[in-house]
């Protein structure tokens, strides 16, 4: 192998999780695009999420070309709800194996997964087996996604002796109305804390989806974007942060841009077109610089990010399924302040109006949904008493014409 593949593992690295079953359609400059983008804010790499399609394989070819050109990093997050073969996955791995843009924990490989707990531990002492039996060595970090009680942790890593380290999937509250505590990610950072491989820990904003099915559901995530991610710099400080998602646009937790070659099928294009959420990028960067460093960065440019759904959580709609947890969504706009100096913070809508005195640093907001109808929010930035920065949102909060159930929300933001 390459020593110049070589990571040191005292050193934070922030990954996206990227799911390759959107690339059918991408050339190489989709790749490039996607990676410069990301790159940009300071993640290091996409985790692939790859199900057993032949043409995922293909389109990792042209991520790994765009990779190399970029000095970006790539693993495999392979999707265990799929049928795999050991055969299969080592093969998989062994294609890009001394590629430069492979990440490498320890001077070896590391592979992840969604799910795979069920294949039980022979297939996964298989798996590594089969590798190794062509020369490459792996760190197995699976992110088993039944492990999600604290209590479990201990018998995590009797049960399966082959990983190495631990992905916890789960950066959303579990079917409650209550922010999303660390106890999973302690118990399970201690439980593999022994062992050669990372702690991988999920941060997400989001997570709703909507397919018309009883699987329907939305996780309480108002301020999940921020706080998730105070949770790794400050509690946590795992190996690696995962982000949850780059691209998974039916699960509305995606931070990469709507890619319009991306074929979306009937009924996500219902709540994801037109529900752009960019902005989020920037709580990012200023959060994994956070992580990277150890110390809140800098903050050179005065901005707030906002976002809103465009329906309140009782609204009835004509089509679509009312997600389950629909009730704890509070109907309101939110917006996180990251500024320089103090100012004045305006959250508008209807008849409500909220100002919050915010900075320097981070401060959050929010104000609630007015009772008349077809309303959009008003976002102001004020110093000494002047507007120094202001938008309305591009989506209106309506009371009444829903024709399908969303819970994804609209991202925007200012700056001075």
């Amino acid at each position: 192998m390459n020593v110049s593949q070589t990571c040191v593992t005292n050193a934070q690295h922030v990954f996206a999780h990227f799911m390759a079953q959107n690339s059918y359609s991408y050339a190489e400059s989709d790749w490039t695009n996607e990676m410069t983008t990301a790159q940009n804010i300071g993640i290091d790499g996409f985790a692939l999420n790859i199900a057993a399609n032949d043409y995922e394989v293909d389109r990792i070819v042209d991520a790994y070309a765009a990779a190399e050109s970029l000095g970006f990093k790539l693993f495999y997050s392979f999707d265990m709800s799929d049928t795999w073969k050991q055969s299969d996955m080592a093969n998989i791995v062994a294609n890009h194996s001394s590629s430069p843009s492979t990440f490498l924990w320890n001077n070896t490989i590391l592979v992840s997964t969604y799910s795979g707990e069920s294949y039980g531990e022979d297939f996964w002492a298989g798996f590594k087996s089969a590798l190794q039996s062509q020369g490459i060595h792996i760190t197995l970090a699976p992110a088993f996604t039944t492990y999600r009680d604290p209590s479990s942790a201990a018998s995590l890593v009797s049960t399966f002796p082959s990983i190495d380290g631990f992905f916890n999937w789960w950066s959303w509250p579990a079917d409650v109305g209550a922010n999303l505590t660390t106890a999973t990610d302690l118990a399970y950072q201690a439980a593999v804390s022994s062992l050669s491989g990372p702690y991988i820990m999920s941060v997400s904003p989001w997570q709703f989806k909507n397919f018309g099915g009883a699987s329907d559901w939305v996780q309480y995530s108002d301020t999940l974007w921020n706080y998730r991610w105070q949770q790794a710099v400050n509690d946590v400080k795992p190996d690696i942060v995962e982000i949850i998602s780059w691209n998974d646009y039916a699960e509305s937790h995606y931070i990469g841009d709507i890619n319009p070659k991306v074929y979306l099928g009937t009924q996500a294009p219902l709540y994801v077109d037109g529900f752009i959420h960019a902005a989020w990028r920037d709580v990012a960067q200023y959060y994994i610089s956070w992580f990277k460093t150890g110390s809140a960065p800098t903050i050179t440019k005065d901005e707030v990010v906002f976002w809103y759904r465009a329906w309140p959580k009782a609204i009835k709609c004509s089509t679509g399924t009312l997600p389950r947890n629909a009730a704890y969504p509070e109907d309101a706009v939110f917006a996180l302040a990251m500024l320089k100096d103090t100012a004045t913070i305006t959250l508008a809508i209807g008849s409500n109006t909220v100002n919050f005195t915010a900075g320097p640093g981070v401060t959050m907001g929010s104000v609630p949904f007015p009772s008349e109808d077809s309303q959009v929010p008003y976002i102001a930035l004020s110093k000494d008493g002047a507007t120094v920065a202001d938008t309305h949102g591009s989506m209106y909060v309506n009371h009444s014409g829903c024709t399908y159930y969303n819970f994804n929300p609209f991202v925007g933001s200012i700056t001075e």
